[in-house]
């Protein structure tokens, strides 16, 4: 084994990633295949008819409010999602392009809101979006409303707003790393060929950033798609994701091939937006190159 360790570096790497790999396949692989196989099955009171059948999936198509759930969360989603890139990429490129000194200490007081608990958060803005939140006695005490705004609270905009901050690290983080990764010396020559600071931007920066906003909005979009406790605080009726659903199901409803067939749909949903993203965005880039 020491030989072959010695000899081959496909088996050295494979002997590196192979705790990695063995923590994916208990962790992710196995109980990915149990959601699979149970979304087949069919619950029986407390058990299971473990005899294969497509009645969860017809079951699915039959009942227009599946489909609407989960068309709902995939455009809050996305609306949170482009939310947090467009309000962390000015941030990241603040940082990454006029900070030259003790940078490590600005991403730490940028992220510091970020350390609390994301419950802490979420109850937050319930505080500061309520009947009688901070922003709604604020508008009242400038005399701007007489009375407080209801749709602030327990509505889809509450639910992307708080979406958004929360994600916000996640967005900021890897879009900085992507600017700092710019050479320097391009935006030099880009001047020098008498390119302004829009056409800079447009021509060179985002390019060049772009493997960064892609994975900022896929480490937004994929985990907030799903999310349930954000709607269960602040969404209310209308405010209720699949996510929602899903917990519901393994829950009050007991039914837990249902919330299987669900959690399948909904990553092969994602599954294909992301995919569908990345060949978009590859594209832009390499136009706008």
């Amino acid at each position: 084994m020491s030989g072959l360790l010695q000899r081959s570096e496909a088996a050295r790497g494979i002997s590196l990633l192979s705790p990695t790999l063995l923590i994916m396949i208990i962790g992710v692989a196995i109980p990915f295949g149990i959601l699979v196989v149970m979304s087949f099955w069919t619950q029986v009171g407390f058990g299971f008819d473990t005899s294969l059948t497509l009645a969860n999936y017809q079951n699915f198509g039959e009942r227009p409010i599946y489909g609407a759930l989960l068309t709902r969360s995939l455009w809050m989603s996305g609306a949170a999602t482009v939310a947090t890139v467009l309000l962390c990429y000015p941030m990241a490129y603040f940082v990454a392009f006029h900070i030259h000194r003790n940078k490590m200490i600005w991403i730490v007081l940028i992220t510091l809101p970020f350390w609390t608990s994301y419950l802490l958060r979420v109850f937050a803005w319930k505080v500061v979006l309520g009947y009688e939140g901070v922003i709604n006695s604020a508008l009242m005490t400038l005399g701007l409303i007489k009375t407080p705004l209801e749709f602030l609270l327990y509505s889809q905009s509450a639910v992307v707003i708080t979406l958004a901050h929360a994600w916000a690290a996640f967005a900021i983080l890897p879009m900085y790393v992507s600017l700092e990764k710019i050479d320097k010396s391009l935006l030099e020559a880009a001047t020098d060929l008498g390119d302004g600071p829009v056409w800079r931007f447009f021509r060179i920066t985002l390019p060049l950033s772009l493997p960064g906003v892609i994975s900022a909005s896929l480490l937004i979009f994929i985990p907030t798609t799903g999310d349930y406790i954000t709607p269960a605080l602040l969404g209310g009726p209308d405010g209720a994701m699949i996510g929602n659903l899903i917990q519901k199901q393994f829950g009050a409803i007991n039914n837990w091939p249902m919330g299987a067939t669900l959690s399948i749909i909904l990553m092969l949903s994602i599954a294909t937006i992301a995919l569908v993203f990345m060949f978009v965005t590859n594209f832009v880039r390499k136009r706008i190159s």
